[in-house]
């Protein structure tokens, strides 16, 4: 479907460096969300920078690329975009949920022009925050499979960066190397993000791509060399107590042994790998035990809470969605328009602030066209995954399509 990519030698070293440069900014400065607007302005300066200077690549992207890929990263630009457009009284009154927003834009005599969403500064945000994507992509679709490896060992050096940086946040209880002090949760890794969960999502993603070769290194050693960091990797993503992260790991480290497996399918038969598995679940189960009262303990601990306050947050986050069915409030725009649906008996001191489902809070802000795109998505990333079974690359090929997932 891509095609043939051109070899190293007619792809710019430049190109490969700001790729790097990009993605080193995002993951080092990016990691606040939208409370640090200054420093997601530095990351979106710095792709407009790498765009102002790859012009020939930008268009030679929306020319040359695989025609699926054009069509659905400009209908996701579009969408955003679209929202913003004003329209006459008579046509967004008739819009679904928009009833307090006519009440109040009356009350203020401002009953004109509005777009489709209901805040527009957050729904230009949501647009700004395409911008570094859409650089990475323009940037990468033509890169070789090498330069592509490339990348996905940056990556994984910002993963122990993100490791290094999480020790002493959880040695002091929280107290120092705390870039986003904002939430504060005792022992806990952050890394550079603000978010915990955030942190454990990037880090299994970082943990699939263990599954790249490494070039110019012999077998033995870049296994060990994968071993040991997969373990430390799997520690920190332990240690940021992200329940979704730990279950989701399972995913890329069953991508990881799969080659091995692969390699020795006598192992499989013989009374060996029986005896190392039970090994490897009773030494889990022994190391889980001992680690009651410890902080990997009281991450493990956390599978057993009996309420959770996201269950409510989902159960009333479904009822705003169908309040704008089938057009959306406006991405970006969930923090704003959630508070007129949250129920009272699930109010809580904290604002939600997200909907801790990515396709609820698609299905509010996006609708019925967000929700499409979505499973455009899906698709599009299940397809390419299938059609590289037979490539040489299909590891490199699944490590991508296994941190998408």
């Amino acid at each position: 479907m891509v095609g043939t990519p051109p070899t190293s030698q007619t792809v710019p070293i430049r190109a490969r460096s700001q790729l790097a440069l990009l993605l080193c900014a995002a993951v080092l400065l990016g990691g606040g969300g939208v409370a640090y607007g200054l420093l997601n302005l530095a990351i979106q300066l710095v792709a407009l920078a790498i765009l102002a200077a790859n012009r020939e690549a930008f268009l030679a992207f929306w020319r040359d690329a695989p025609r699926a890929i054009v069509v659905l990263v400009a209908l996701t630009i579009a969408l955003p975009l679209f929202q913003l457009v004003p329209m006459p009284p008579d046509w967004w009154h008739t819009l679904p949920g928009r009833e307090l927003a006519i009440q109040a834009r009356q009350a203020v005599g401002a009953d004109g022009w509005y777009g489709l969403t209901l805040d527009r500064n957050r729904t230009l945000v949501a647009v700004s925050g395409l911008i570094a994507p859409l650089c990475v992509l323009v940037l990468a679709w033509r890169l070789p499979i090498s330069a592509l490896v490339q990348t996905g060992w940056v990556l994984v050096a910002l993963a122990l960066v993100n490791f290094l940086l999480g020790v002493p946040q959880v040695l002091s209880n929280g107290t120092s190397a705390i870039p986003f002090p904002e939430s504060p949760m005792p022992g806990v890794l952050f890394g550079t993000f603000a978010n915990r969960n955030s942190t454990g999502i990037f880090l299994v993603a970082c943990l699939a791509m263990l599954t790249l070769p490494f070039a110019g290194a012999d077998r033995r050693r870049s296994d060990l060399a994968r071993l040991v960091i997969g373990i430390l990797l799997v520690f920190a993503i332990i240690l940021t107590r992200s329940r979704s992260a730990i279950i989701l790991m399972l995913l890329p480290l069953v991508l990881f042994a799969l080659p091995y497996i692969r390699r020795s399918p006598r192992m499989l038969e013989s009374k060996r790998l029986v005896a190392t598995t039970l090994g490897v679940f009773v030494t889990l189960g022994m190391l889980a035990f001992a680690a009651q009262g410890t902080r990997i303990g009281d991450s493990l601990s956390r599978f057993s809470a009996e309420e959770d306050p996201r269950a409510f947050i989902w159960e009333d986050a479904a009822h705003s969605s169908q309040r704008y069915w089938p057009t959306g409030a406006g991405m970006g725009t969930f923090d704003e328009v959630f508070q007129a649906d949250e129920s009272l008996e699930n109010l809580t001191v904290r604002r939600a602030g997200r909907a801790h489902n990515d396709y609820l809070e698609v299905a509010i802000e996006a609708g019925l066209p967000g929700v499409l795109l979505i499973a455009a998505w899906l698709a599009l990333i299940g397809w390419l995954a299938i059609a590289a079974r037979s490539s040489l690359h299909r590891w490199t090929a699944w490590a991508g399509a296994s941190t998408l997932t």
